[in-house]
């Protein structure tokens, strides 16, 4: 089975540089024709199901992943982002002066239990991800889409290679990219991350 590991296109809080966690902030019009130009890369691909955050810029880019194709579109909870409770909508700037102690936690060597001020921790995240991790492995279709965010997405890649969760910092999973992995006799396999080749034709 092949797995494409999609990011949902751009929002607001992706441009204008807010933290976002489950705030269902909606794709804005970059973010909607990054979803377009990922369905028209997979405008003839064979895929069997998409599974997809049930926030509302993860289901828009889904939808657009499958176009018109009547490709089953199942929302699964566990791929909801990261709840980043008290630093929602916040800048950067603002995070580093109202959280120092958390962002000492979060840059040191145990970043899996670094708690997100009055939110998740990345094991906490990733623990809720196991159900489906374990459902998407007894899938039979040659070909899934599973479009979800940011820490989702890199926590996914950590649970598949068997690999510490600290190591999610080794995974770039911008904005509407696209990663790869194959699953086959209980073996994992990259084959693409990262990818945002569909996306030339939009940046300046």
């Amino acid at each position: 089975m092949i797995v494409h590991l999609i990011r949902h296109g751009e929002t607001e809080h992706n441009r204008t540089g807010l933290t976002l966690g489950r705030a269902d902030v909606p794709l804005n019009d970059l973010g909607r024709r990054q979803a377009a130009a990922l369905g028209a890369r997979f405008a003839e691909h064979p895929l069997g199901a998409i599974y997809a955050s049930p926030l509302s810029r993860t289901y828009e880019t889904a939808r657009a992943l499958a176009g018109e194709r009547d490709i089953p579109l199942y929302v699964r909870d566990e791929l909801i982002e990261m709840d980043v409770g008290e630093t929602e909508n916040i800048t950067f700037a603002e995070l580093r002066e109202r959280y120092p102690d958390f962002l000492r936690e979060w840059g040191g060597d145990s970043p899996e239990t670094a708690r997100m001020p009055g939110g998740e921790t990345l094991l906490e995240v990733a623990e809720r991800l196991d159900p489906f991790l374990s459902d998407l492995r007894a899938i039979t279709h040659d070909h899934i889409a599973v479009v979800t965010h940011n820490f989702v997405l890199k926590l996914v890649l950590c649970r598949l290679l068997d690999l510490d969760l600290r190591s999610f910092r080794a995974f770039g999973t911008d904005v509407a990219s696209l990663s790869t992995v194959v699953v086959r006799e209980g073996r994992i396999s990259v084959r693409v991350l990262n990818d945002r080749c569909h996306l030339q034709a939009l940046e300046p």
